[in-house]
């Protein structure tokens, strides 16, 4: 009997993939920055600012709304009534004000970006260092990020997310 040597070659080749696959599964973590941003004690106070700061800008444009609608309700109201340049003053008040609301919500939506890039950056920074000692504790020779990672499919086994958040809080925690 004839051994073919390239099915034997074959044949050991995809046993060691198998043999490396199943290795490396087992040194492979998955973390969700998106849940550590929802969980965690640091995350919640980023994402409060953030909601704070929001409600502040739309209660000032909802301010400044209603100055417009008054200034557009005295115009309709009194037109009859107004001297032309009375008239004018109103329409380039409104105008104004219209002007004004506009670049207060082009700027005050730039600067709410711009804080949330650096929140979640500053963030970003202080638990990759948390991510990775959980990764060496725990022997991984790899930790992918759930949400961009672009993963359908994990073990739940994998996931070090839980201790992420722990580990940061703590960390948070003993500083102040």
């Amino acid at each position: 009997m004839r051994i073919n040597t390239n099915k034997v070659l074959l044949i050991l080749f995809m046993a060691s993939v198998l043999v490396s696959a199943g290795f490396a599964q087992q040194n492979v973590g998955v973390v969700n920055s998106q849940e550590v941003l929802e969980k965690s004690i640091e995350g919640k106070k980023i994402m409060n600012r953030l909601q704070q700061k929001d409600k502040e800008n739309q209660t000032k444009l909802a301010a400044m709304d209603e100055e417009i609608r008054k200034l557009e309700t005295k115009l309709s109201t009194q037109r009859l009534t107004l001297t032309n340049e009375a008239m004018a003053q109103l329409s380039s008040d409104l105008d104004r004000k219209g002007t004004d609301r506009k670049r207060f919500a082009e700027d005050s939506l730039r600067e709410m970006q711009s804080l949330q890039v650096r929140l979640f950056q500053r963030l970003q920074n202080e638990l990759l260092p948390v991510i990775e000692a959980v990764g060496k504790e725990k022997s991984l020779v790899a930790i992918f990020d759930l949400g961009r990672s672009g993963l359908i499919y994990f073990n739940p086994a994998i996931n070090i997310t839980n201790e992420v958040i722990q580990k940061y809080d703590a960390l948070k925690t003993g500083k102040k």
